[in-house]
């Protein structure tokens, strides 16, 4: 009996759009190995199998991520599989998938987080930090105009609120945002509601990922 223990699960046959969804996923992961500098052979493994799918003659991994279009979108891959090893890349991507997402994900969880404390925390000294680090991932968008705009209404009133919850030395009360600030609360539902939207100009720079899996 050949035991192929580490060969994964899959359907008998997998039609020709089901591999390329595999491969998409494979070809991520495998990105992710190189950088980490991490074994990707059974990576690679995965990749040849699922080519197995194809109808005959199979082609060559490298043609098929050509063919589809999947060399573009994972460049560190095209070059791993050309060198035969992990190789350091003299140019930035044009566009980095895994962290436009990670940075989006960042943003949602920083709001609900920022919301949740003025909600519920008994002080609030916190709250400006938190917004000024929403501040900071927001600015790293390029010309994302529902993020400009949150970006305005973040500075109109920032120095302001900062220095309200500065507590006065010797005093026993946490300080807490005053009413007319609370406008921190709209920012943030703006914010969820973007992230969570995904409108075009937020997935423009992952427009290639979106469409090969839509």
């Amino acid at each position: 009996v050949d035991l192929q223990v580490k060969r994964p699960l899959m359907p008998v046959q997998l039609g020709p759009e089901q591999v390329g969804l595999e491969m998409l996923c494979l070809c991520g992961q495998l990105d992710l190995l190189i950088r980490a500098q991490m074994q990707q052979s059974e990576i690679l493994d995965q990749m040849l199998q699922c080519l197995e799918h194809l109808p005959k003659p199979m082609p060559q991994l490298e043609d098929y991520l050509d063919m589809m279009g999947l060399s573009t979108m994972f460049p560190r891959v095209e070059v791993f599989l050309i060198q035969g090893s992990p190789v350091e890349m003299l140019e930035r991507p044009p566009m980095d998938y895994f962290c436009h997402i990670a940075k989006l994900n960042q943003l949602l969880v920083l709001s609900q987080q920022l919301e949740e404390d003025i909600r519920h925390l008994g002080s609030h000294k916190y709250i400006a930090h938190q917004l000024s680090v929403i501040y900071q991932v927001i600015s790293s968008f390029r010309g994302i105009q529902v993020f400009c705009e949150i970006k305005k209404t973040i500075e109109a009133n920032f120095k302001q609120m900062k220095q309200s919850l500065v507590q006065d030395e010797g005093s026993r009360h946490e300080p807490q945002l005053a009413a007319h600030y609370m406008n921190i609360l709209e920012i943030t539902q703006n914010i969820i509601s973007a992230v969570l939207s995904l409108p075009e100009e937020l997935t423009d720079d992952i427009h290639q990922a979106v469409t090969f899996a839509s």
